[in-house]
């Protein structure tokens, strides 16, 4: 007597990995689909909140503390052009695009975070 197709445990495995492989396959379309968001703060307190998947053209922040910083928005990236701070750690950053690195001016204690969007490596341009 020949086992049914559906008693085989080869068949229930095809079955496992094709749902596997289906539910990874919808769990990376949906995962990464929310914009990418700049978000500015300075000494703990957020100033800007910018959807930079919604920019369409170039655009300038001043933020002045203990130093002044020029932030730099395109679309889908930011960085601090310009700054008076004495080590320019900041300026020297460049661009970021995604979430796996900060912009950051200690003597301004300014952040530049991206949160959201895809991650991959971010572009330094000067």
């Amino acid at each position: 007597m020949t086992p049914s197709l559906f008693r085989t445990t080869r068949f229930w495995l095809g079955v496992i990995l094709l749902l596997l492989l289906l539910s990874a396959a919808v769990g990376a379309f949906f995962m990464d689909r929310g914009g990418r968001t700049a978000i500015i703060t300075q000494d703990g307190r957020e100033l800007f909140r910018i959807d930079l998947d919604k920019v369409t053209e170039r655009q300038t922040l001043e933020i002045t503390g203990a130093c002044r910083n020029t932030v730099e928005i395109e679309p889908g990236r930011i960085r601090v052009c310009a700054a008076d701070c004495p080590d320019q750690i900041c300026v020297d950053t460049g661009w970021i695009e995604d979430g796996t690195r900060p912009i950051v001016c200690l003597p301004n204690r300014l952040v530049i975070e991206i949160k959201g969007g895809q991650s991959g490596a971010d572009t330094a341009v000067r």
